[in-house]
C-alpha cells in the first residue's frame, strides 16, 4: 500500500485501539515505520497475560463428582445425619466404640429377606447388647423407593428394629462411602478405622439359603468377633449384593 493509504489506516487503527475517552478529535502524525508497527501491533493476538485473566461473566466449571473416600484400613469419613425423629448422629463422636453402618431401604426385597429370615434378623439387637453402635442409613432420594418416612416406620415395625435409622436423602454420605447396595455393610473399629466393607454374608439370595461353599458366613459377625478377640480382621472386603441404592443422582 502507498504511504497515504497506510497513514489513513493507522489513524483508524489507533482510534479503535485507544480508550473512547481519548478518541475525540484525535489526529495522527507518525513516520511511516511507526505506522507499520502500529498497524501490526494493534491487530496482533492478545498476549498471554491478557488471556490468563478470565472474563467477569465466565461461568464456573461444574464441581467434580465426589469420589468415594471410605477405604478399608483408613479412617472412616466423618459425617452427621439425623434420624427420622430429628436426633443428630455424628460419627466422630462415637470414637471409642465399634460402629456398624448398614445401608437400608425398607422396600428392597433383599433387605426384607435378610431382616426376616437371613443374616440381619436380630443381628443388630445381639451386637448392640455387646456394646456395638449400629446405624442404618437410608440414602433413597425423594420420590424413590423407600424414601418416605411412613415406609421407614413400617419397615422398622415389620423388622422389629430398635437401632437408629438415619436419613441421607441427598445421597452425600452414601456416595462418600461408596455404598452401592441395600444392604451394604461397613464396620468401623473403636479407633475410627474402617475395617470391613461389603455384603452381610456369602448368601446372595438374602435368605441365607445359598451360601457360597455351602457354609453360611455372616461377615459382620465374623469381623466383630475378630475385633473383640484382638486379632486382625480376616475378611476385610467382599462384594455387596442386593438392590441398588436409590440415589437421586
Amino acid at each position: 500500500m502507498d504511504r497515504s493509504t497506510a497513514a489513513r489506516r493507522a489513524h483508524m487503527t489507533l482510534v479503535a485501539c485507544a480508550p473512547r475517552s481519548q478518541n475525540a478529535g484525535m489526529r495522527i502524525h507518525l513516520p511511516f515505520y511507526a505506522i507499520v508497527l502500529l498497524v501490526l501491533g494493534c491487530n496482533a493476538a492478545p498476549t498471554a497475560t491478557s488471556e490468563a485473566k478470565p472474563p467477569a461473566t465466565a461461568t464456573p466449571a461444574p464441581a467434580a463428582a465426589v469420589a468415594a473416600a471410605a477405604v478399608v484400613g483408613k479412617p472412616a469419613p466423618d459425617f452427621t445425619l439425623k434420624d427420622y425423629e430429628g436426633k443428630a448422629y455424628k460419627l466422630s463422636e462415637l470414637r471409642g466404640k465399634t460402629v456398624v453402618l448398614e445401608w437400608f431401604n425398607p422396600g428392597c426385597p433383599f433387605v426384607k429377606a435378610s431382616h426376616t429370615k437371613g443374616s440381619l434378623k436380630d443381628t443388630a439387637k445381639r451386637d448392640v447388647a455387646k456394646g456395638v453402635v449400629w446405624l442404618a442409613i437410608n440414602s433413597a432420594a425423594p420420590g424413590k423407593q423407600g424414601h418416605d418416612a411412613a415406609d421407614v416406620a413400617a419397615g422398622r415395625k415389620a423388622f422389629d428394629l430398635d437401632h437408629p435409622i438415619l436419613a441421607d436423602e441427598t445421597g452425600q454420605v452414601g456416595h462418600l462411602y461408596g455404598a452401592t447396595n441395600t444392604p451394604h455393610m461397613f464396620v468401623i473399629d473403636p479407633q475410627g478405622t474402617l475395617v470391613y466393607r461389603g455384603a452381610i454374608d456369602n448368601s446372595p439370595d438374602g435368605e441365607g439359603d445359598s451360601p457360597a461353599g455351602g457354609k453360611l458366613i455372616n461377615y459382620v459377625d465374623a469381623t466383630l468377633d475378630d475385633l473383640a478377640a484382638g486379632r486382625p480382621v480376616q475378611t476385610k472386603e467382599t462384594k455387596a449384593y442386593g438392590c441398588s441404592v436409590k440415589y437421586g443422582s
